[in-house]
């Protein structure tokens, strides 16, 4: 129980199968109150309803929480949306001490010469500029409850390495990187910490459609394309959701309270930088 009397919001969190609801679940199972948010239904075409958390969703995750929580519906595009998702865990929990940017755009994979402006600026705008008014938004918070805090954005292997067929997403979890440090110096003298995750491949939702489509860009099966994926991974094995949960949980604990501005990787010996 590190996280008792904690309260958490962790955005992206409404997909059933998704890494936001692993880690709300790791958070609650520790301890915290957990505010699950995501954006509630599809707001245009690069919000699809199957690639989002629905509200219906979102409620059902909250009610499974052992320690009670609240669901917010937040488009993290909005900043306004995202500062009142901050407001709305300090009037309804008391308190703000961790803060997980997980919400993100993994499934605009396209080939370079394919990539649309309004493509890139999408998963900008979720993947980092998200992040960012999350950051900014907790952090405000935190600052003025003058009680330390834990803010965790969920990168990606992607912040370390290129992959095909994603570069803005590449870009945007590399720029993370750089929000982090920056933001870590800032926010050191106020004992809030900024870290990063960076997990390999997870087969979530999200995942389950990124097997498909990249085994079938390089002509294999989706058995074949996770098999060649293990066998390059010196654990064995693709990353599992409780993977990235117990790490995030590590680092919003007393544990971790000397670590800031770092990208943990969490990849089974995958990425090495």
């Amino acid at each position: 129980m590190r996280l008792a009397g904690k309260v958490a919001v962790v955005t992206g969190a409404g997909r059933e199968a998704g890494l936001g609801a692993a880690i709300a679940r790791r958070l609650a199972a520790e301890g915290a109150t957990v505010v699950i948010s995501d954006i509630g239904g599809s707001r245009d075409a690069a919000t699809p309803d199957d690639m989002i958390g629905g509200t219906a969703e979102m409620q059902a995750i909250a009610a499974s929480l052992p320690h009670g929580g609240s669901t917010f519906v937040c488009d993290v595009r909005d900043p306004d949306q995202v500062k009142a998702l901050a407001e709305h865990a300090v009037a309804t929990h008391g308190s703000l001490d961790i803060w997980v940017n997980n919400a993100g755009i993994g499934y605009i994979m396209k080939p370079l010469e394919e990539v649309s402006p309004d493509d890139w600026r999408v998963v900008i705008d979720v993947n980092l500029t998200g992040a960012w008014f999350g950051l900014q938004a907790a952090a405000a918070v935190m600052v003025k409850q003058g009680k330390g805090g834990r803010i965790v954005n969920i990168a990606s292997q992607a912040a370390k390495s290129g992959f095909p067929h994603a570069q803005a997403y590449t870009a945007s979890k590399h720029g993370l990187v750089g929000l982090t440090r920056s933001a870590a110096i800032e926010l050191g003298g106020h004992g809030i910490t900024v870290n990063n995750v960076c997990p390999n491949h997870v087969t979530t939702g999200l995942g389950a459609w990124q097997n498909e489509h990249f085994a079938a860009l390089q002509g294999k099966t989706v058995e074949q394309y996770l098999a060649d994926m293990a066998a390059r991974i010196p654990l064995g094995r693709p990353g599992l959701p409780g993977d990235t949960a117990a790490a995030v949980a590590f680092l919003c604990s007393d544990d971790a309270a000397y670590i800031t501005g770092e990208s943990m990787n969490v990849s089974g010996g995958e990425e090495p930088h």
